[in-house]
């Protein structure tokens, strides 16, 4: 009994460890929900840096039986709330550097897309956080509403309505509703 005891402890030290290959992955699907927080490509990179930080300080107390995702949204989301609130004690900053960046298209097709997903960005960055938050998370992460809510910290039907209200309001915004 002992020997297979340590047979099975060889197999799982011997099994690869992917918590650093899953987060590297998720990292584009972190910064653009840190993105759809803040707005700014500069904090939205800090913030994943913070939840990267977190996440592997805390990486013993994740349950591999969730979503990695999930998880590290939430971190990220608990990071932006700390932000925010250690700005306002700060007052606001304004970054002299940030410039519009110059966008070349290529056809009446990718100009029409470019418009759309201006567009699009507009009415997204129009709607409350809340909302938005949801949307993003729903729609484009592709979390369960029960993943959604758990990264909010709100009831499942909370974000059926905030999702509810998003999507009239942005179909109404962008024309197609």
């Amino acid at each position: 009994m002992l020997f297979l005891g340590v047979q099975q402890g060889l197999r799982d030290s011997a099994m690869p460890d992917t918590f650093s290959d899953d987060l590297i992955a998720l990292l584009p699907n972190l910064r653009r929900f840190a993105l759809s927080l803040c707005r700014r490509p500069d904090l939205a990179d800090d913030l994943v840096q913070i939840t990267a930080e977190r996440a592997f300080a805390a990486r013993d107390r994740f349950d591999p039986a969730t979503r990695l995702d999930a998880w590290l949204f939430r971190i990220l989301r608990n990071a932006w709330i700390d932000q925010t609130r250690r700005e306002r004690t700060r007052g606001e900053s304004i970054d002299i550097a940030e410039v519009p960046e110059a966008s070349v298209t290529d056809g009446p097709r990718q100009t029409e897309a470019h418009l759309m997903l201006r567009q699009t960005r507009a009415a997204m960055d129009a709607l409350p956080e809340e909302q938005r938050a949801v949307m993003l998370l729903v729609c484009v992460e592709e979390l369960s509403y029960r993943e959604a809510a758990e990264v909010l910290g709100i009831p499942i039907g909370t974000v059926m309505s905030r999702l509810a209200r998003a999507r009239l309001a942005l179909a109404e915004r962008v024309g197609i509703g």
